[in-house]
């Protein structure tokens, strides 16, 4: 539904450094020309975000915001190259395929675009030492990366998206599931067929809302080990944002 996705890229907006608590949102009237939608559109959106105790309205005053939930800190998202580079690993990037296409249904529902509108898709095999280590499938709005290149993506597409788009990456949406390879992937990871391997979602969004990047990577698990420091979401006070 259209005021999901408001309500959504609205959330982001409220949780990046534009806002503090007890700021005061746009007039409904000028958000709803911002996004292009119909004022019962916006204010179903609003109503929301109130359910999930971001913004408080205050009639005769306006909605203002309550609290944040998660605080989108770009300091702990690292690219595969950033995070590489950093532990001074050498680092290659084979780009298998690069193309223009139009958003499959499925892709465009990710990154929030009209079905056959034109994206990049890419497909790169990622390796560190000569090991195989991840296969990743990419898509990226065109309208927002019109001189994309296989140069780019050979080398960190993070670099390339803020240093050269200067657009602002603000967060990431990620998604584990275990899977076992099939022959491409096998015969790709040099590994045997039935591998357990694991696969991962990844999307981006910029600091405007916008998402940016969808990626489904797939990881080799025998090489490639990951640990995640996660500090939990709880306030001096003893109140628990919500989820």
């Amino acid at each position: 539904m259209i005021y999901k996705t408001l309500a959504e890229r609205l959330r982001i907006r409220i949780n990046s450094a534009d806002f503090g608590i007890g700021d005061a949102l746009p007039s409904e009237k000028k958000l709803a020309a911002e996004f292009g939608v119909s004022r019962m559109t916006l204010r179903k959106a609003v109503d929301l975000l109130i359910e999930w105790g971001l913004v408080r309205r205050c009639h005769g005053s306006g909605t203002f915001v309550a609290q944040k939930d998660v605080q989108h800190e770009t300091r702990g998202l690292m690219g595969f190259c950033e995070l590489m580079k950093q532990l001074g690993r050498p680092t290659i990037s084979e780009v298998l395929e690069f193309k223009i296409m139009g958003a499959p249904p499925a892709i465009a529902s990710q990154l929030r675009i009209k079905t056959d509108e034109r994206i990049y898709y890419s497909r790169r095999l990622r390796s560190v030492e000569g090991k195989p280590l991840v296969l990743e499938d990419s898509y990226m709005p065109g309208r927002l990366f019109s001189n994309l290149s296989v140069k780019h993506l050979e080398g960190s597409k993070f670099s390339y998206i803020e240093d050269e788009c200067h657009i602002c990456i603000a967060g990431n949406y990620e998604s584990f599931s275990p899977i076992l390879a099939d022959s491409t992937v096998a015969a790709l990871f040099h590994v045997a067929e039935g591998t357990p391997l694991l696969r991962l979602t990844s999307l981006s969004y910029s600091d405007t809302g916008d998402y940016i990047n969808y990626s489904v990577m797939i990881r080799n698990a025998n090489e490639y080990h990951v640990d995640y420091h996660l500090q939990r979401n709880k306030s001096c006070t003893g109140h628990v944002r919500p989820a």
